[in-house]
């Protein structure tokens, strides 16, 4: 078997979802999704950074700790929108990661380039911007993780692994969204503003009110991803056609008559 049909795809995500659901509820169950938390915080941090870098900033380190924070240093004149966006971008990080996961794992093909990809890239990142060892142990570990299942495993597996990752990463929009309405976070380097009080002092109004923005937009991205998900893959459901009429045989030509 090379790919999944739509259809076990489709009930994997399911079961993936409450796979997790149950992991998060039963007894020790949070220390079995612990790496979890982890990919989520490297997702949040580097969408950081990497906001900074499309609207013209440096990206210049990135750090995150056994506790599951993180966090990434930029740099750059890029104004009040500008630090507002960088901050926003780690909040909605996973949620658009998770909906590009969710359309490419409709395709075996698609997963297994994009975890190719990713973990080239992630590799990269280590080079560039990663400064601490825990960092760079978690993030060459599931580089690594890419490279080996989009290699070395049948293309259904990466499809597989795809999925379950997007489910992963929308899962933490609603288990860590309380962060989205805190002031002010305890992370390994002491007690640091949190980035919806980095955007309330960048554009004035309250930090609940971009908390409440942010948690919006990305249950929206999510809600697009999941339908890129659960549409028929050639994009539209196509009614039965009526059969083919055959049209009826040319009557056969009429000879001249003889000539009196």
């Amino acid at each position: 078997m090379n790919r999944l049909s739509m259809y076990t795809a489709r009930l994997f995500l399911l079961a993936s979802v409450v796979l997790t659901i149950l992991l998060y509820v039963m007894p020790h169950g949070a220390y079995i999704a612990y790496p979890l938390t982890l990919l989520s915080t490297m997702v949040h941090e580097m969408g950081h950074g990497f906001s900074a870098m499309l609207i013209g900033g440096d990206f210049n380190h990135f750090k995150m700790w056994a506790d599951g924070s993180g966090v990434a240093e930029w740099s750059g004149d890029v104004g009040r929108l500008g630090k507002a966006f960088v901050s926003a971008g780690g909040l909605v990080g996973p949620s658009v990661v998770a909906a590009l996961g969710f359309y490419l794992g409709r395709s075996a093909k698609l997963s297994q380039l994009a975890l190719k990809l990713g973990g080239v890239a992630l590799f990269i990142i280590i080079g560039l911007v990663v400064r601490n060892l825990f960092g760079f142990f978690f993030v060459a570990v599931v580089g690594l993780s890419f490279l080996f299942v989009a290699y070395k495993t049948q293309a259904w597996f990466a499809q597989i692994t795809v999925v379950f990752l997007s489910s992963q990463l929308a899962l933490s929009v609603f288990s860590r969204g309380d962060y989205l309405f805190t002031a002010y976070a305890q992370t390994a380097q002491g007690k640091m503003a949190s980035d919806t009080q980095h955007m309330a002092d960048a554009l004035w109004l309250p930090y609940w009110f971009w908390g409440a923005l942010c948690g919006l937009f990305s249950v929206l991205v999510l809600i697009f991803g999941l339908w890129l998900f659960f549409k028929s893959p050639e994009g539209k459901r196509f009614k039965d056609k009526p059969a083919d009429v055959a049209p009826p045989d040319d009557p056969a030509p009429l000879k001249d008559a003889p000539a009196a």
